[in-house]
């Protein structure tokens, strides 16, 4: 089968970012025989996709097209729309000129990624599959980014209504992205609920590593480790400084924390954890450089803001901590919660709740038996719902299907 897949932010096991799902089904696609053009941007792709408008080069077999457009985190909200603007016009023109596919599959974010498989589909007549990684423009909309009722939070409801209707089947990631999309009047008979993915080969138990341990001082510490954005929708800065002082002041400062990774609100945490000796900030480091961290923390942090739309989200983070058999700790009260909970491989505080999430921290730092248990539980899970190589094949199983259906009419 031919899949012309667009992604604005395809990006390896190099990129700094954990947003390799794109990749990974990539390439375990064309492992199967299947040929797959990308169609994405050079902001996650090594500098040589950056030396030219439009540039081209095969990743692990898979055929590469990118459109020169920067993307930072911490760009302003502006500057992102000009970006995904930009993407829309190289995209859509890339993909009414790559080869003929079988099936067109594009996934947000950005929503505006949609455009260029709309077009390409009704120019090219191929069917195209769409998934919804975060309910946009909702998601837009509680973060403060567009507000309510305006032209702009019309316009971006309509376009989603299109995207949607102009979709053979979509795919969300979550129960409540699905909910989300059969709410806008799609059938829900052609939805598929196909979360992120635990990557088993790159992610596992295993032994602190001794140069982490060592580089951070957290010899003879509980470790709780962050790996991921620093950004609005996570609010690291304004949840984990308060647990951290919540904690210096009841005297465990055997409990450390780890942050890893970059983003907007980076300068906001720094300036809140100024002087707290039990945080250390290690910036941002490549994907394949994770599974060190997440090895040599005991306890793994999935943080977002008390925005309810977030609840939806299906984080990497969280199926990074399952791999890596460690209790993982979230906040937000959707159906990460009822995972955590039900499988006995983690626990939940509320958003915003310092005392809390100093509460659950002290709690397994003092029994160290649950951590074994809930981490041996969090790997189960990962192996037995999550693994990358089952949900690729659900994810290509969709694609044939719409293939197919398109080619009996």
């Amino acid at each position: 089968m031919r899949i012309l897949y667009i992604h604005q932010f395809f990006a390896t096991r190099e990129s700094d970012l954990g947003l390799i799902r794109s990749y990974e089904f990539s390439r375990r696609w064309v492992a199967e025989g299947h040929d797959v053009t990308v169609i994405t941007s050079s902001s996650r792709l090594p500098t040589s996709f950056g030396k030219r408008f439009f540039a081209r080069g095969v990743v692990d077999g898979i055929d590469v097209r990118s459109v020169r457009v920067a993307y930072r985190n911490s760009m302003s909200y502006g500057r992102r729309l000009w970006s995904f603007c930009v993407f829309v016009g190289g995209s859509t023109w890339l993909a009414l000129r790559a080869p003929r596919p079988d099936v067109i599959f594009a996934t947000s974010t950005p929503l505006t990624v949609g455009i260029a498989g709309v077009v390409a589909s009704k120019i090219r007549r191929i069917p195209l599959v769409f998934e919804v990684r975060d309910l946009w423009p909702e998601a837009a909309i509680q973060m403060g980014a567009l507000r309510r009722g305006s032209l702009g939070a019309r316009l971006a409801k309509a376009l989603e209504r299109a995207i949607y209707s102009a979709s053979s089947f979509v795919i969300a990631l979550s129960p409540g992205m699905a909910e989300g999309v059969v709410g806008e009047g799609f059938p829900a008979d052609r939805v598929a609920v196909i979360p992120n993915c635990s990557d088993l080969d790159l992610f596992g138990p295993g032994e602190k590593d001794p140069e982490i341990v060592a580089r951070y001082e957290l010899d003879r510490a509980l470790v709780v480790g962050y790996t991921g954005a620093i950004g609005p929708s996570n609010a690291v800065e304004s949840q984990l400084p308060g647990a951290a002082r919540e904690l210096r002041a009841r005297g465990r400062d055997d409990i450390r924390f780890l942050v890893v990774g970059d983003g907007k609100s980076l300068p906001a945490l720094r300036a809140a954890t100024e002087g707290l000796g039990n945080v250390v900030l290690a910036g941002s480091l490549p994907k394949r450089a994770i599974p060190s961290i997440t090895r040599s923390a005991d306890v793994l942090l999935v943080l977002f803001a008390d925005v309810p739309i977030l609840s939806t989200n299906s984080p990497n983070k969280l199926f990074d901590a399952l791999a890596s058999a460690r209790p993982v700790i979230v906040n937000s009260p959707g159906w990460t919660k009822d995972l955590v909970e039900s499988n006995e491989c983690g626990l939940y505080v509320p958003a915003g709740d310092a005392r809390a999430l100093a509460d659950a921290l002290e709690a397994l730092a003092d029994d160290p038996e649950r951590r074994v248990r809930m981490g041996r539980r969090a790997r189960e899970l990962a192996e037995s719902r999550f693994a990358r190589d089952t949900l690729a094949t659900e994810v290509l199983a969709v694609l044939t299907r719409a293939a197919g259906d398109a080619a009996s009419r």
